[in-house]
């Protein structure tokens, strides 16, 4: 009986620690909440500051509270349409008179993302409303935005240094073999290079060649925006010969940049904040170098999307499309498929637009979503897709399922091709003493064996499966862009397509952004463009992701500096790093089928995929760096 009693007493007191931890929890991020102070001030006349401290994305990947409240977090994102709109409705608010560029710590993007946004800088300064940029080094992809202000500040201690797009990419078929793992690949699409790392120990000369003439093109545009944007800078010696331009300014990277009409001023962050204090402001309780700030995030809650008129649905696949449920910067099926489907069962929607922003992913969730919205067309509603920085792959697969395909010139697509990896560890296993052995009533019993290899009429079975799905693709894409299957075949292949290029070749329609497209989507239901809005079908955030996004963010550090050129580059490569742990990841946990491409993920900005940052953190701190 002591016994039980003892027993009793111990189960009430953990109890009773579970109920005092709980409420502690719960005052604790009620205390964190209210200290947050969440912004519910009038926007004042002053600066629109847009510190740009993260990538530019389609659609942001909600926050992880646990992450963020052990240390870890993501980095963060800025959702382009927001950007734009703020910036549009800046070019016309008195309110704002003048719209700072914080660049220290940009994050980039697509090429296409990063576009939108420096046209939409430019329609601000075609206003004559001042337009004033600031960073400590500028990368490519910050300086094409900062080619549109009225003045380009740089820190004197600083330096920018223009990359390029390219670079090394991890192959692990080296390190695969002295692993003694035995990577099964199937596939279809002779530039189908996202499997190359897993298979060589270098790119093919295939692959290679196609990842240089799309790098070109895109290069080519980012010269063309910059000489439109400032026509009297002199970069073109820091592209060909940087060595000798920094040597000949004896080391004074800044120096070089200001004769060479690259930046307007050389200052600190201080005579930064001065200059803008004498057009916006001066705050007057505050230190030195402040000035008079509108917020970005009140501003754009200050400015929400109309409401009036018809419903025109958008519907957004942005990143790695996976099976099931979307989650942390991954689009699911799952989610997707029934986002669209209560849509629809509300009867209300004139049209629906489907904005792409992938690489791909799977190729069962990739059919899912296409199916999903084929069942608006069996409603009759106008189907137009609008493709964003990326629309590749199993990106370009969904997008078959439109009447019409718009696309910017910049705009990375097809990858029109297909593939499976399958990682088995019979060798793995025999170098530490491992053997296996078994009983089979079938030549596919226990197949694909991870431990004993896969046999002939497996890898047959795969291959066979991943050609068929191959036929599926092109023949989806040959109906829906009126092409034999032939040319199909020919554009497809794995090849990857500037949309400039894919606009000529048949895989897009037109040019233009997500308003044009949306335009085009009341046109065809017999709309006028001024009488519609868009519905954007998104998964909305819970009241608890809205809460911790908020405390994380009070808590955040505004003075952070991305450092100098060095600095910079450096932190490019760590994140090159990150995505390559993130892509080993996915072989490892995703999908066997996949249509996927490899090339667009270097271009995406040197900011790592949701999830890929603490991978590469985890990984670090494991080897001590």
């Amino acid at each position: 009986m002591k016994l039980v009693r003892g027993a009793w007493k111990i189960l009430v007191g953990i109890k009773d620690g579970l109920v005092l931890i709980a409420m502690l929890l719960f005052f604790g991020l009620l205390f964190a909440g209210l200290s947050a102070k969440p912004s519910t001030v009038a926007v004042r006349d002053g600066a629109l500051v847009l510190k740009l401290n993260g990538a530019i994305v389609e659609q942001p990947a909600e926050s992880d509270p646990f992450a963020g409240l052990s240390g870890g977090g993501r980095a963060n994102e800025f959702r382009l349409r927001d950007v734009v709109r703020s910036l549009d409705k800046a070019a016309k608010d008195d309110r704002v008179k003048v719209v700072v560029l914080d660049l220290d710590s940009f994050g980039g993007g697509y090429p296409a993302a990063v576009d939108e946004v420096a046209n939409a800088i430019r329609r601000v300064r075609d206003t004559k409303k001042p337009v004033l940029a600031f960073a400590t080094a500028y990368t490519d992809s910050a300086y094409r935005l900062a080619a549109n202000a009225s003045e380009i500040w740089m820190s004197p201690m600083g330096g920018t240094l223009f990359m390029g797009p390219g670079g090394s990419q991890l192959y692990y078929k080296g390190l695969i073999d002295k692993l003694g793992v035995n990577a099964h690949v199937y596939r279809v699409g002779k530039y189908k290079s996202f499997v190359e790392p897993y298979t060589r120990t270098e790119a093919s000369p295939e692959a290679k060649e196609e990842v240089v003439k799309l790098y070109q093109v895109l290069f080519a545009q980012w010269q063309e925006a910059i000489t439109k944007a400032r026509p009297k800078a002199k970069f073109q010696p820091f592209l060909a010969t940087p060595g000798a331009v920094i040597t000949a300014a004896q080391g004074d990277i800044a120096k070089a940049n200001l004769d060479a009409g690259i930046v307007d001023k050389l200052g600190s962050r201080l005579d930064f904040g001065k200059r803008v204090a004498e057009i916006a402001g001066a705050d007057t309780d505050k230190a030195a170098g402040t000035y008079k700030t509108i917020k970005y995030d009140a501003y754009v809650a200050d400015n929400p999307l109309p409401t009036n008129g018809s419903k025109i649905g958008v519907l957004t696949i942005a990143g790695d499309i996976v099976d099931g449920k979307s989650n942390g910067g991954s689009v699911g099926s799952d989610t997707v498929v029934k986002l669209v489907l209560d849509a629809l069962a509300k009867k209300d929607l004139k049209a629906l637009v489907v904005r792409v922003d992938s690489p791909g992913g799977s190729a069962l969730a990739s059919e899912d979503m296409r199916r999903a919205i084929q069942e608006a067309k069996a409603q009759k509603l106008p189907i137009v897709i609008s493709m964003g920085s990326v629309a590749a792959s199993g990106g370009y697969w969904v997008a078959t399922a439109g009447d019409m395909i718009f696309a910017e010139p910049t705009t990375i697509t097809g990858s029109i091709g297909i593939f499976g990896i399958i990682p088995t560890f019979e060798n793995t296993l025999k170098k530490i003493g491992l053997t296996t052995d078994g009983v089979r009533t079938t030549p596919l019993s226990g197949q694909p064996d991870i431990y004993g290899g896969t046999n002939p009429e497996t890898d047959a079975i795969f291959q066979a499966g991943i050609e068929n799905g191959y036929r599926q693709f092109i023949t989806r894409v040959a109906n829906a862009r009126k092409l034999s299957m032939t040319r199909v075949n020919e554009i497809g292949q794995g090849r990857v397509w500037d949309g400039g290029t894919a606009r000529q070749i048949g895989l897009v329609d037109r040019f233009g952004g997500l308003n044009d497209a949306i335009a085009e989507a009341a046109k065809r239901a017999g709309l006028k463009p001024d009488d519609v809005h868009a519905e954007y079908l998104e998964k909305k955030p819970s009241a608890w992701a809205k809460f911790f996004a908020q405390i994380l963010e009070s808590n955040k550090d505004d003075d952070t500096s991305a450092g100098d050129a060095f600095t910079r580059m450096a932190a490019e490569r760590r994140a090159v790093f990150a995505r390559a742990l993130g892509d080993m990841k996915r072989i490892g946990t995703g999908a066997a089928i996949q249509a996927r491409c490899l090339e667009c993920d270097g271009l995406g900005g040197n900011t790592p995929r949701a999830g890929d940052a603490r991978l590469v953190d985890l990984v670090l701190a494991r080897i001590g760096l």
